[in-house]
């Protein structure tokens, strides 16, 4: 009889916790997923028995897809602009990860790369068409480089990482932010698109004398070579984590929108990688499943930042952490 009893019980425990289990769906950056994906929803889902399911259509469609409350979370690289956020209605933007968006590149025979930013926003300007150019020849001496076409790749879709790119290219260059300017969509004056970074990712990897600007995480992932970019203090450095963590280290202060943009950090951040970005989780203040929306982004911002390192995530700053609580807490 004891036995019965007892199976009943687990069996009561058991449909007792599956009835309590709960699902939340989000979409948007495609930078954020292989954390999210194969990281952060396993574990959440492992010790709280929540479900999350994801989408990663890219930054924008993200942005609208929350805004439409289609999906209970949305993601992106690029904060929301003022339009985007009156669009959203009472959506806060929560930084949630920090990361990297690296020039990967694609020549047989050559086995590094250094570029500079002004050298880069004319590569994307259509201005330097190959490799075998002077300017890029001085910055790079001791390698051959070929003379080969230059394969500019861009994101065809809205995207973080074109928001992070095209920040820093306005940053580094005039011209570009004259013509071309910044945002998660842009005119690409030349190039191929590539929809996702997974797109992009697919066209450097294919194409040999190609570039293309791609989540650090993919980079890893596919064993692509990534350039070394200038940073302000005239070093060339790689997406690594070091140099990502030198870059957030120039934050000293959120503002109360959460917005926080670390591209080329001023030059005491002597070996900051100069594209570094956070990436941000966008949830409605007025959710219907808002206690567990803050739940999940809590596990994000805190237990799930181990899993970061893998992937070239670093851990957010102590001063990024203390403002994404406050705004989990405000929900």
């Amino acid at each position: 009889m004891s036995v019965v009893m007892a199976c009943l019980a687990a069996g009561f425990a058991t449909s007792a916790t599956a009835a309590s289990a709960a699902s939340l769906t989000g979409a948007g950056s495609t930078l954020i997923a292989p954390l999210l994906e194969g990281y952060w929803a396993p574990e959440f889902e492992h010790t709280t028995g929540n479900k999350v399911t994801y989408a990663a259509v890219g930054s924008g469609a993200g942005i609208s897809q929350i805004s439409a409350r289609s999906v209970e979370f949305g993601a992106s690289d690029a904060p929301l602009t003022p339009a985007q956020a009156a669009e959203c209605k009472e959506c806060t933007q929560i930084p949630w990860a920090l990361t990297a968006t690296g020039i990967a590149w694609h020549i047989e025979g050559v086995s590094r790369l250094r570029l500079t930013g002004p050298v880069l926003s004319q590569i994307y300007l259509g201005k330097i068409t190959n490799w075998d150019s002077p300017v890029i020849a001085k910055l790079n001496k001791g390698e051959t480089l070929p003379n080969l076409p230059i394969t500019v790749v861009y994101r065809s879709d809205g995207s973080g990482d074109t928001f992070a790119f095209t920040n820093y290219l306005s940053d580094v260059s005039s011209e570009w932010r004259s013509k071309v300017g910044n945002a998660t969509s842009v005119s690409f004056p030349t190039g191929t698109g590539g929809k996702g970074n997974a797109g992009v990712t697919a066209v450097v990897v294919s194409t040999n004398g190609s570039i293309g600007y791609i989540s650090a995480s993919y980079i890893i992932a596919h064993n692509l070579q990534a350039a070394a970019i200038q940073n302000a203090a005239g070093k060339y450095e790689f997406p690594n984590l070091k140099n990502i963590e030198n870059a957030a280290a120039s934050i000293k202060k959120v503002p109360a929108n959460n917005e926080v943009r670390i591209v080329d950090p001023p030059k005491k951040y002597k070996i900051a990688y100069p594209i570094s970005t956070f990436t941000y989780a966008i949830i409605p203040s007025n959710a219907p499943q808002k206690p567990l929306l803050a739940e999940w982004v809590k596990f994000a911002v805190t237990k799930g930042q181990k899993f970061g390192a893998a992937l070239d995530f670093a851990t957010i700053p102590k001063v990024v952490l203390q403002a994404a609580e406050k705004a989990i807490k405000s929900l």
